[in-house]
């Protein structure tokens, strides 16, 4: 007879995950402080000048490709985590009615005080959504963290004054609050794609009110099946969508913008937008532009309006979000955040 060699494999003890996790996130900062030295070794691979269009796109793409993936895998991780201790439940009856304003407020203060680009914030908005977080709150904090940080307030206010600088901060955080509160009113979840529905509504999600208590190494496994999940439906969307946003980032065509928005014009500020949605970098690599623009004769608030279209209704973002987001919530959300960005252009066109 043969021997038996099925056996499970020793647990491992509690210890080594947890010097595993503090080794993770070491090696995983270090790693992400040293993204752009990183790209820029792999752009000067391509023999191309690294200040042509070819070069720039290419910049964009080694540096955006790894640190999307990496926010990705720790913010999904840290929510995967966070949410074995809280029931979606749980966490909308502390978020829903009453509080949800009060959500709305907490989030878009959140998300100014995380300067990530678009596509940077969507691992955040994916693990909050996930957690059971209510839609128009998780989409305040998705407006608010590539609009309004504190790299595009100090670049605004070294290009045209703090009080243009402060004024677009209190109009982003309104649009960021206004749109997520609106987007909440409407009740659109069932507009989510049908596996996020199923993880907010609580599926898939543990109890954490069970009776089986969980322990720490529990939670790591489940953050962890977490970035399984989710990073397996969306990696391929990410590459393409900031692949499409490095060739534009690459090919931007600053004269002919500055000829359009610099037209005394009605339809100058939705032009702008139009022309600002297709685009994406975030807002420090976007200030460069609205200097460039302004410099040429464009208006005040035709520029800022293409700024907030930049960066916060890009197409790359879109992109990442249509496998979280079903085509008619995308066209909501387009909706709600382009109403509120031309309302600021007209009026920054009129007191400045």
């Amino acid at each position: 007879m043969s021997a038996d060699i099925s056996s499970p494999r020793p647990a491992r003890p509690d210890w080594l995950w947890h010097a595993g996790l503090v080794a993770f996130v070491a090696v995983w900062w270090l790693v992400y402080r040293q993204l752009i030295p990183l790209a820029e070794g792999i752009t000067s691979l391509f023999p191309v000048d690294r200040h042509s269009h070819t070069g720039e796109a290419l910049a964009f793409f080694f540096y955006d490709v790894p640190k999307v993936m990496m926010l990705l895998t720790l913010i999904v991780f840290a929510m995967g985590v966070v949410r074995s201790f809280f029931s979606p439940e749980r966490t909308r009856a502390l978020l829903a009615g009453k509080r949800e304003g009060v959500g709305n407020v907490l989030a878009a203060g959140l998300g100014v005080m995380t300067p990530f680009c678009s596509c940077s914030a969507v691992p955040l908005f994916i693990g909050l959504v996930s957690a059971g977080v209510p839609l128009g709150v998780t989409f305040s904090f998705l407006i608010a963290a590539p609009m309004v940080n504190e790299v595009a307030l100090a670049l605004l206010f070294g290009l045209v004054g703090w009080q243009v600088a402060m004024t677009y901060a209190a109009f982003g955080l309104v649009i960021a609050i206004v749109a997520g509160w609106v987007i909440g009113r409407l009740h659109l979840e069932g507009w989510l794609q049908d596996w996020v529905r199923d993880i907010h509504s609580g599926a898939t999600a543990p109890d954490a009110s069970g009776d089986t208590p969980l322990t720490l190494v529990d939670r790591y496994r489940l953050g962890i099946e977490a970035v399984r999940e989710i990073f397996g439906r969306v990696w391929f969307w990410i590459i393409l969508g900031i692949g499409m946003g490095a060739l534009i980032h690459g090919y931007v065509p600053e004269d002919l913008m500055a000829r359009i928005m610099g037209a005394d014009a009605w339809w100058s500020v939705p032009a702008a937008v139009v022309i600002g949605i297709p685009m994406y970098t975030n807002a420090a690599g976007v200030i460069p532009i609205v200097e460039a623009l302004l410099g040429k004769g464009a208006a005040l608030g035709t520029v800022l309006a293409f700024m907030m279209s930049v960066i916060a209704l890009s197409l790359p973002e879109m992109i990442i979000l249509k496998q979280v987001l079903t085509l008619r919530l995308i066209a909501v959300f387009i909706g709600v955040v382009g109403s509120g960005i031309l309302a600021v252009g007209y009026l920054f066109n009129f007191l400045f």
